[in-house]
């Protein structure tokens, strides 16, 4: 008798709370036998995770997360395997195609692969806070554990200079406590004390807590792994406790929608012109 062909689903479950996962990422989960993942991301779905098998791991055990997953769904089995976030936002994915590589699959052999997309932590914690991202904006991994701290800092100079919105992602843990101090500094060359920053930990979980403060003073804040951190650009500014990053429409356009003199509708801005 043939062996049905496996499916490995690469699911993003968002922040976890299921009023915000995608309807794909649940339908992956529901139509999946087996569901793999860390073991604190197991914890915030295990309400849809009744009657499968689930196996849980820790922090540093993502290879052999990785593998077990695409081995069983070699087997024939339908398997997801989750991340937090978006799946390819810092996730699994990556690892799992490395593997892939690794081991010489190719598209079209068993497993079948699916990824679904989730809802960033970048995305959920902006959601909270306001629109700091409605203009360019990067996300900067602050763990040296993968990445050489040389990297990273290279990151945050180029980042600040160009004066993108940054978002930091594991900006601190119990073995890691300077570097966030360095990037305060190396910002803090770039963009004013008053610059908006915002932090947000466990956004739309249990113990959701929200801070919007500045440059100059976030570091008097509680910062921690499960913190991420928005530091606004140069344009970016507080209003009613929102923060916001305008995308630049008093460049080119009046208030009352009309077109500022020497600029064009649909064409692009006239940088001598522009008056704000």
């Amino acid at each position: 008798m043939k062996r049905k062909k496996g499916q490995l689903f690469l699911v993003g479950i968002g922040p976890g709370h299921e009023d915000i996962m995608t309807p794909a990422a649940l339908d992956a989960i529901k139509q999946s036998d087996l569901v793999i993942g860390y073991k604190t991301y197991i914890k915030l779905v295990k309400n849809l995770l009744e009657g499968k098998e689930v196996i849980s791991a820790d922090m540093t055990e993502e290879i052999d997360r990785a593998r077990k997953a695409i081995e069983l769904a070699k087997q024939g089995q339908s398997v997801t395997l989750i991340s937090s976030g978006d799946v390819g936002v810092y996730g699994m994915s990556g690892l799992v195609f490395e593997i892939l590589k690794e081991t010489g699959w190719k598209n079209g052999d068993a497993p079948d692969i699916h990824l679904v997309p989730g809802i960033t932590a970048m995305n959920a914690c902006a959601s909270l806070v306001g629109a700091p991202l409605t203009h360019d904006y990067c996300c900067i991994s602050l763990s040296d554990l993968l990445t050489p701290w040389e990297v990273i800092e290279k990151r945050i100079n180029a980042a600040a200079m160009a004066d993108f919105v940054i978002g930091l992602y594991n900006p601190k843990s119990k073995h890691r406590t300077e570097q966030i101090t360095k990037v305060q500094k190396i910002i803090s060359e770039y963009r004013t004390p008053h610059t908006p920053v915002a932090l947000v930990k466990n956004a739309y979980r249990k113990k959701e807590h929200i801070v919007i403060t500045d440059l100059a003073h976030f570091l008097e804040e509680e910062v921690g792994m499960l913190t991420t951190v928005i530091i606004g650009n140069s344009h970016t500014f507080i209003f009613e406790n929102y923060m916001v990053t305008p995308r630049g429409y008093t460049n080119k356009y009046q208030w009352d929608g009309q077109i500022i003199k020497g600029q064009t509708r649909a064409r692009s801005l006239v940088v001598d012109e522009v008056t704000s």
